[in-house]
This record gives structure tokens, C-alpha cells and sequence, in this order.
């Protein structure tokens, strides 16, 4: 099946965000195939459906004199940091149509931003129970590489991941990452032990390693299209509004709820 990629350079939240809802719109009346948009944007917090504001640790008149947005989307998942050095994939794929259901999709994009960073030199892996990519993931004070929180509506998928690549770390402080306060943040550039003069953000850091993820993602998704779970599909039923990540449930199980959180963030 064809996957339209989409490198988009850095784009404001809001606008990649309309972008997203009007593609979503496309594929649902099949006016779209699916299509894979991969960008960076300016600095920016979102928080989950359902998340807690009291995870923005930084004063609110820190962040207007800083113009960093605080904004409340639909996804799951708990408090988002974005910014520049930071690639941002958001997939809108009909899930039906290449058989898939939400937590397989999770999973493949899991697989596709560790096999991104594995491209680098750089190991990650899965942490049970909180989705996105970790380094150490199971020792005592794990580092998180990136995270998603993905969310559907009508069977296509939207929001979607972000990976660390030259990121401004020190951000990070400006909110408990995913809601969490007991883990670090990464980059593949501290991971990978990049020189400053490598190491600092920007968009051409991210175009790399969005090249690199599009291969990944769209080598995994035409996989798992082959595989299909089609039969799965059928015994589930139609797939109603929600969103995916941590909450998934079970592999191979749909969601009965009108709509769901299911998410890290992108911490």
C-alpha cells in the first residue's frame, strides 16, 4: 500500500495540528492514501486529554516571557515537550485497511524510532508499561529517548511520536517529563557522544533522522500490512474514536469506549 512522506521542516504546533485533523479528514473518505508527516516544532508544551497541569513545573509567566504555548490536546498521555533538534512523526494511517489494531501500531512504532536510534549506534528499547523508546530501560533511573501518544478517530490514526536527537535537554526542566519524576531524558546525541559543535539543535539534525525513521516506519508498516490481522479486525469490530499508549489494553483487543487516552507524551 502507499505511505506519503511528508518531511515538513519546522512547523508551529497549531498548524501541523490543523494539518493533521485535515488529512485525517482525506483518509477517512479515502481522498488520501496514508501519509507520514515528519517535522520540528518551536518550542512547545501539549498535555493529554486528561493530564495534569500541576506536571508543568515552570511559572506560567516564565514560559509567556520564554512564548512557549501551553496547549491541551486530544491524545493520551501526560505533559509533551517539543522543540527544536527534536524529530516529530505524526502517521495518519487507516488502521482496517492494512489490518492492524492500536497496540500492534504502537508497537511498530516503537520498533521504528529503536531501530532509528540503533542506525546511530545508539541501543534502546521497550519499558513494559510506559511506550516509546528508553535507554537502560530497566535499570534503576531509566533515560527516555522519545515517547508516543497516538490518537483515532474513524480507524485513522493521528498524533503520533517524537524522538530526541540534538534536543535542548535542559527544557526538559520545564515540566515531569510524561508525568514522571523518576526518569531521565536523552538525546541520541548525548547517547551517541556527539562533539558540541554536533550536538546542538537543529533542523538539519532532524532531516537526517527523519530520513532514517520514514525507511524504518515504512518498511515495519508494509510488513505488518503483509502480516494482517485482518481476521482480528473482524472479530473485534469497527474501531470507535480513541487515542493509544500507555492504556492500550491488551495485543489484538479494541477499545468499546467512545474515546480513549492512551499515551506517555513525548516527555
Amino acid at each position: 500500500m502507499t505511505l506519503d512522506v511528508r518531511w515538513l521542516g519546522r512547523v508551529p504546533y497549531r498548524e501541523a495540528w490543523d494539518l493533521q485533523h485535515a488529512l485525517v479528514t482525506d483518509r477517512v473518505a479515502d481522498r488520501i492514501p496514508d501519509t507520514l508527516l515528519l517535522l520540528e516544532h518551536p518550542r512547545v508544551l501539549t498535555l493529554g486529554r486528561h493530564a495534569s497541569e500541576e506536571h508543568v513545573v515552570a511559572p506560567a509567566e516564565y514560559l509567556a516571557a520564554l512564548e512557549i504555548e501551553v496547549i491541551r490536546v486530544e491524545r493520551g498521555g501526560e505533559v509533551t515537550y517539543h522543540g527544536p533538534g527534536q524529530l516529530v512523526a505524526y502517521p495518519v494511517v487507516k488502521l482496517a485497511a492494512r489490518g492492524l489494531l492500536i497496540r500492534p501500531f504502537v508497537r511498530l512504532l516503537e520498533a521504528a524510532m529503536i531501530e532509528t536510534a540503533a542506525s546511530y549506534g545508539v541501543v534502546a528499547g521497550r519499558r513494559e508499561g510506559f511506550p516509546g523508546a528508553w535507554c537502560d530501560p530497566h535499570a534503576a533511573l531509566p533515560r527516555k529517548l522519545g515517547a508516543l501518544g497516538v490518537r483515532v478517530e474513524q480507524d485513522v490514526t493521528y498524533h503520533g511520536m517524537a524522538l530526541n536527537v540534538t534536543t535542548d535537554l535542559d527544557d526538559f526542566g520545564l515540566i515531569n517529563p510524561c508525568g514522571l519524576t523518576s526518569i531521565g531524558v536523552t538525546s541520541i546525541a548525548r547517547e551517541a557522544g556527539w562533539p558540541p559543535e554536533r550536538s546542538t539543535p537543529s533542523s538539519a539534525s532532524v532531516e537526517e533522522a527523519a530520513r532514517r525513521f520514514a525507511e524504518r516506519f515504512a518498511r515495519l508498516l508494509e510488513a505488518a500490512s503483509s502480516f494482517h490481522v485482518a481476521a482480528d479486525v473482524a472479530t473485534a469490530g469497527p474501531v470507535p474514536n480513541r487515542s493509544g499508549g500507555d492504556d492500550a489494553g491488551t495485543p489484538g483487543a479494541a477499545s468499546t469506549s467512545a474515546a480513549r487516552a492512551v499515551g506517555t507524551g513525548t516527555g
